[in-house]
């Protein structure tokens, strides 16, 4: 991911690139030429970039078990941060890393690109528009079978701890509300290139009364979906479906006799424009505005850390298999 961070830092005005760190001998140095910016600091060492290059920010781009330590050492040298998803490798960490930037008066910001969808943000307006009467249930589909190498086919539960993260976080902004519990069943099927954890269902209970389901698979051969699930929303007058991309339908019942009552298909509008648009770029985009301006951005770690207690209640209720109560996980 380091080079699309690198890619969209370097076209926004007033930032500049001041160095690069990685653990790996010459690797910050290799990414630093391939990104063509020339003779910029590169180190090993985390404490060491900092202190020698003082950043405003500090941009985590590491694999999840790493950010804790990354975070800690920036936020107590000063800096704001923004990591890549997931916020951390366990909620203990998530707590003390949230605490500590509020502290330190210090924007601790995750990437989660996902909300800056603007078909994301078209089928949110839609729900919120009251068309099909108040939502009830949010049912999403995930099937993909990518073969990434390295860190993610030897995770454990790789599927709720490294993608589900986005799906569970898109899920919190269409509901609009927050995690109260869960219950998942986490499974590796015959055939996956993962070692653990490839595939899940999980059913949420939210603060607002909507129920959430989410099934999803890494080593699904054919028939994908796209990276952004498929969506179906259930409401107390209609139904709409979304299929991740720019598909959208919505009937909403147009009589109430009947044994099927009679649905009439109803138009999913364009919604007016927005600013949380862009991906990756609108997601880096608002916390580099926030730093500036003091604001709060959308993805700010004291927000997403419910979403990060949907992945972690969901691990517990696989490993334990019951229903777990994630509303004291955030602390």
């Amino acid at each position: 991911m380091s080079g699309a961070w690198i890619d969209i830092l370097k076209a926004e005005p007033g930032v500049e690139i001041a160095g690069l760190c990685d653990i790996a001998p010459g690797a910050a140095a290799a990414r630093a030429d391939q990104a063509g910016l020339g003779d910029v600091y590169c180190t090993e060492d985390v404490v060491d970039l900092i202190e020698t290059t003082h950043p405003d920010v500090v941009a985590d781009l590491t694999v999840p078990c790493a950010h804790y330590g990354v975070t800690r050492a920036a936020l107590e040298r000063g800096c704001h941060v923004f990591g890549e998803k997931p916020l951390a490798d366990a909620m203990t960490h998530a707590r003390e890393m949230v605490a500590l930037a509020e502290r330190k008066q210090r924007l601790y910001a995750v990437m989660q690109n996902r909300r800056y969808d603007p078909n994301i943000r078209r089928l949110k307006a839609f729900l919120a528009s009251g068309a099909l009467g108040p939502l009830t249930t949010l049912n999403a589909d995930f099937y993909l079978g990518p073969h990434f190498g390295g860190f993610r086919e030897e995770m454990d539960n790789v599927l709720l701890l490294d993608m589900a993260i986005h799906h569970f976080d898109a899920a919190r902004l269409l509901i609009g509300g927050d995690p109260v519990s869960v219950i998942c069943h986490e499974w590796n099927p015959a055939g996956s290139w993962y070692r653990h954890g490839a595939s899940a269902i999980a059913v949420f209970e939210m603060s607002n009364g909507v129920v959430f389901r989410y099934q999803g698979s890494w080593c699904a051969n054919g028939l994908s979906t796209t990276w952004e699930c498929e969506w179906r929303a259930l409401c107390t007058e209609g139904s709409a479906a979304w299929d991740g991309a720019t598909g959208f339908a919505a009937e909403r019942v147009d009589a109430v006799e009947g044994f099927v009552p009679p649905c009439r298909t109803v138009e999913v509008p364009e919604p007016p424009p927005h600013d949380k648009v862009g991906g990756h770029a609108g997601c880096i985009r608002e916390m580099l505005r926030c730093v500036r301006t003091g604001e709060t951005p959308e993805t700010v770690a004291s927000d997403n850390i419910k979403s990060l207690a949907m992945v972690f209640g969901a691990i517990e209720s696989a490993r334990q298999g019951v229903r777990v109560d994630v509303r004291g996980m955030t602390g």
